[in-house]
């Protein structure tokens, strides 16, 4: 059984890796944090008897089911509401424009130049696009053994499958990701 000071300092040790992981999936920082305090909270309400070596599987198999609800939510209400025009302005002055609600990033903009932020966003941006387009059990297993640093056998615990299962997913997506990489100008 984990101590509560065990728990506290797993959770700390954690938080970050755990937001970035659920920022990268939902691409909404906000979301992100919901999620990962809600996984937090459940895995200290609801699992806080269990051994402290079992707390990381359990932290990101409940991280994992909370991202995916929260897509199946998302993908329901794009389905409800998938005409952009749905959503005008309040104050009537024209049309919806999607790029007004981005939020722009300040990444360490004092130590790069120009050209490396811009160079390293491009290599971010398609990298995250071929993510995204990889099927969703190869984007799991590839998340979690290069995310999230899991061995194959923590990462098949993780995803309720066997290893071999684990050790196939990954291997398809890194090629797929190599080879989308490298159709597009990258080495």
């Amino acid at each position: 059984m984990a101590t509560e000071r065990e728990l506290n300092e797993f959770l700390a040790s954690i938080d970050k890796r755990a937001f970035l992981r659920a920022a990268f999936s939902t691409r909404d920082d906000d979301a992100a944090m919901d999620l990962v305090q809600d996984a937090m909270i459940s895995l200290s309400t609801k699992y806080a008897d269990k051994p402290r070596e079992e707390l990381p599987l359990l932290f990101q198999r409940i991280l994992t089911n909370a991202i995916l609800d929260w897509h199946r939510k998302r993908k329901v209400r794009s389905a409800l509401f998938s005409n952009l025009s749905d959503f005008e302005s309040s104050e009537g002055e024209g049309e919806f424009d999607l790029l007004e609600t981005l939020e722009l990033e300040a990444l360490s903009e004092h130590l790069e130049s120009a050209e490396t932020q811009v160079q390293r966003m491009q290599i971010l941006t398609h990298l995250e696009t071929e993510i995204s387009r990889l099927p969703a059990r190869q984007r799991e297993a590839f998340l979690l053994r290069y995310w999230e640093e899991l061995d194959v056998a923590e990462t098949a615990q993780a995803m309720g499958c066997s290893e071999g299962s684990v050790k196939t997913h990954c291997s398809r997506a890194v090629h797929a990701l190599a080879l989308a990489l490298k159709a597009q100008g990258y080495s």
